[in-house]
Order: structure tokens, then C-alpha cells, then sequence
């Protein structure tokens, strides 16, 4: 007896985006992956979003801006919503870093750059990778000084991304330090703006540069600290 084939599972719905940071103009490379972005959502019937990282607001200008839009308009390449910009969602990003405090995966770091710099000139001649070394991990930031936040790396094991270009892409957890998340000067990093971002915009599939690996192994320690989903992480060839 014959029988109607099963249906096949219905796929969550697709949102990527493009996210040019306009301390330039758009080149062919940023150009190629809005172009994947837009296309893997269309092909989905999902959503495709722009995202301006001006958070380096000492780069950022309107001009490049301004390049950007008119470059992404001219390729016919669309958002289905009004930019976002980074930088007007600060609050929200210091907001999770406090939450980070809160629950023991960041900690206030008052070492200077000089003493970061020397730690990592210590770990070179080690033969080890240049990282920061933990001095205030364990409550040694000092009160009365500047301090950075970091996030607090796990120290053993790995972490593991399957990515849908790449394949099975993973890292020692001992090769990461503990990096910044929010600046002396209280303005969040790109590292914990983009997770953020991300998130909150509903982001599924992050398509981008292979040159963005290491920073997807980053954040993804950042999403399991956070306990959020991770997206799909496709990252794709550079053109050289």
C-alpha cells in the first residue's frame, strides 16, 4: 500500500544581515557578502537587515555612511527594515555587561596597557600566545583606579562551532584570554556589541568573511555565557 511521502521540516524563519563598519567606503569584498546575506534570505523567504558598527565613533563618518547606503541601493540589495545603528544601542550593551558582572562571567580589570603589553612580551618570549594574564581575575582589580571589564574566559577544554562553509571549526580554550567587553571610558567593544546586536535583532544565519573565525569562536563563548541560542555561523573565502 502506498502512502504519501513524509513532508519535510518546515525551517525556522531565515534573518541575516550585512554589518559594514563606515570607516570607509564599501568595497567589492563588503559588497560580495551583503550579496550572500541577501540572497540566502530571499532564497528562505526569510529577512535581510543592515547594520552600521559605527561604534568607533572616532572613524565613523557620515560620509562613508552615506556611501554605504547609496552603494547598497544601487546593487539593488534592499534592506526589509530601517538601518540599524550601533552606536544608539550602547545602553543595551552596557546593560548586558552588567548582567555579565552580575553573574561571575566578567570581572573589572584595572591593569594598565603597560602592564598588558608586557604580559603579552612575556608570553612571546614563552613561546605562548600573547594574552592577558588573569591578574584580576580573582578580585585583583584595585578600587580606586580606571578599569576595563573583561569577559571571563573558560581556561580548559575547547570551544566548537559547526560551521556551514568551514565545517567543524574549534579552539583550545587556554589559546583565548579574557577580552575586553567594555572600555575604560564605559563604551562597549565591537566583540560584545556584535553578540548583542545580533541577538536582539533575531539574527539566525551570520554569513561573513573567514577572517571573522577566530571572533565567531569569541562570541560563542559569550552566547553560551549569556545562555542565548547560537546563530548559524557561515563564514565564507576572502577574495584576494
Amino acid at each position: 500500500m502506498s502512502h504519501a511521502p513524509d513532508k519535510p521540516p518546515q525551517n525556522p524563519q531565515v534573518v541575516t544581515r550585512f554589518a559594514p563598519s563606515p570607516t570607509g567606503f564599501l568595497h567589492i569584498g563588503g559588497a560580495r557578502t551583503a550579496l550572500f546575506n541577501w540572497a540566502f534570505a530571499r532564497h528562505h523567504g526569510g529577512t535581510f537587515l543592515l547594520r552600521v558598527e559605527d561604534t568607533d565613533r572616532a572613524r565613523s563618518t557620515d560620509e562613508a555612511v552615506a556611501a554605504i547606503l547609496d552603494g547598497m541601493q544601487w546593487l539593488g540589495l534592499e534592506a526589509d527594515a530601517p538601518p540599524v545603528y550601533q552606536h544608539a544601542n550602547a545602553a543595551r550593551h552596557v546593560a548586558v555587561v552588567d548582567a555579565l558582572l552580575a553573574s561571575g562571567h566578567a570581572y573589572k580589570c584595572t591593569c594598565t596597557s603597560e602592564q598588558v603589553e608586557a604580559m603579552r612580551e612575556a608570553a612571546r618570549a614563552a613561546g605562548t600566545p600573547p594574552r592577558y594574564d588573569g591578574t584580576c581575575r580573582d578580585g585583583g582589580a584595585k578600587d580606586d583606579m580606571p578599569y576595563v571589564v573583561r569577559f571571563t574566559a573558560p581556561q580548559s577544554g575547547e570551544t566548537v562551532i559547526a560551521d556551514a562553509v568551514q565545517g567543524e571549526v574549534k579552539i583550545a580554550n587556554d589559546q583565548l584570554d579574557d577580552l575586553v567587553l567594555l572600555r575604560s571610558d564605559g563604551s562597549p567593544t565591537y566583540m560584545l556589541s556584535v553578540v548583542v546586536d545580533d541577538h536582539d535583532m533575531g539574527v539566525t544565519h551570520i554569513i561573513r568573511g573567514d577572517d571573522h573565525l577566530t571572533n565567531a569562536l569569541r562570541q560563542t563563548q559569550i552566547y553560551t555565557a549569556l545562555g542565548w541560542a547560537l546563530p548559524t555561523f557561515a563564514h565564507i573565502p576572502l577574495i584576494h
